[in-house]
């Protein structure tokens, strides 16, 4: 299977593309400064690039996409527009084009995260495109035509990023590596359609 991972060298990147990699998939990293090629989600036009550079693909990946976070009342419309542009508008933009380089019955994976479902403090923009999303994939499952499906991976804060992001989320229990990977192997090689994929400890 031809995969093209984008975000794939970071912290849930890496894991995942390792995963892949081990199944003997043909992985494809794409990043914003690294990777096999690059790519930054909120310009359609680096969108549009990719493609020439790999051809079609059998799975499309995506563990990339920014928000701002802080508290609502520092927020301006213009850090609301990061992650409406990156996050939100740059996952749709990868279903819009890349679904038509996608081979037949391929499959795209986004991300989100807990913040969809709870949100904590200073995440009222990463909480909005995080729903925006997820309400997104399941409307475009139910469109997509040639055997094509869509799904969403929803993690809580993973093993790798503890440290980081530890504060931010008191009383929750990392999610392991292992279990994360799990969810888009289920995503890219299952049969489901138009679900959240919530991984939780």
């Amino acid at each position: 299977m031809k995969i093209l991972i984008i975000g794939g060298n970071g912290t849930i990147g890496k894991t995942v593309t390792k995963r892949f990699s081990e199944e003997h998939d043909e992985v494809i990293i794409a990043g914003r400064s690294s990777g096999d090629v690059t790519v930054d989600i909120a310009n359609p036009d680096s969108i549009e690039k990719i493609f020439q550079k790999t051809g079609n693909v059998d799975a499309i990946v995506n563990i990339a996409g920014d928000a701002k976070w802080d508290s609502f009342d520092n927020l301006s419309e213009e850090d609301f527009y990061i992650g409406i542009k990156s996050k939100m508008m740059g996952q749709v933009n990868l279903v819009r084009l890349g679904r038509k380089h996608l081979n037949e019955n391929g499959s795209i994976t986004l991300t989100t995260g807990i913040l969809a479902d709870e949100p904590v403090d200073k995440t009222t923009s990463a909480a909005m495109v995080n729903g925006a999303v997820e309400s997104f994939t399941k409307a475009a499952a139910l469109e997509l035509t040639n055997g094509l499906r869509i799904n969403v991976v929803s993690a809580d804060m993973v093993e790798d990023a503890y440290e980081k992001y530890k504060d931010y989320f008191p009383g929750n229990t990392p999610v392991p590596m292992r279990k994360i990977t799990d969810g888009y192997f289920k995503s890219v090689k299952g049969k489901i359609n138009g679900e959240i994929i919530r991984i939780r400890a």
